[in-house]
């Protein structure tokens, strides 16, 4: 009997030293801190009421999407804005980049329905860039990561604006990511 005891009673005990500790009521864990990817066309909320506010940054020669959280999504334009001051220390350690500032001039950005209209201005001509594409694919996929923007439209001083896609083609007809799709990741 002593033989089959001992077994038992070691196992028990091996048992017990392992797992999780068992607490008298649930407790909040938190997320480790940093930022993590959400697959591009998703907006989510946390239980907090936070969201995450998409973008399109350019690594290498294309596109990747990002999100940020955020305590709420801001208007189209302000995301505009976020867009345009770039990616953050943390995103540019990541390999991120911006190809807006000098190729692209917003005015700014409304919503109509579920097209989003970007205002450009005339860009000075000593930009320098060649990567036109790049910028306007960046404001088309992350404003169309939105929940409420299905497509992109963009006008200069009033009238709709012709703009390069991914495949070298010009279109004045509002955009979406699919414009893009050669230049996101698969």
């Amino acid at each position: 009997m002593r033989r089959r005891l001992i077994p038992t009673l070691l196992a028990a005990a091996l048992l017990a030293g392992c797992g999780v500790p068992v607490d008298d009521e649930p407790r909040l864990v938190q997320p480790p801190p940093g930022r993590f990817p959400t697959p591009a066309g998703t907006t989510t909320a946390d239980p907090e009421g936070r969201v995450d506010e998409p973008f399109c940054f350019v690594r290498e020669d294309g596109l990747a999407v990002i999100t940020r959280p955020a305590d709420r999504l801001p208007g189209v334009d302000a995301h505009l804005q976020h867009l345009l001051a770039g990616p953050d220390r943390w995103e540019r350690g990541r390999g991120l980049a911006t190809a807006l500032p000098g190729t692209v001039a917003v005015a700014g950005a409304t919503l109509a329905g579920s097209v989003a209209t970007v205002d450009v201005r005339q860009a000075g001509e000593e930009t320098g860039r060649s990567d036109e594409v790049l910028a306007f694919g960046q404001i088309v996929c992350s404003l169309t990561q939105r929940p409420d923007v299905d497509s992109v439209a963009f006008r200069r001083d009033g009238q709709p604006l012709e703009v390069p896609r991914a495949d070298g083609s010009v279109s004045a007809l509002p955009l979406t990511a699919a414009d893009y799709r050669p230049l996101l990741p698969r």
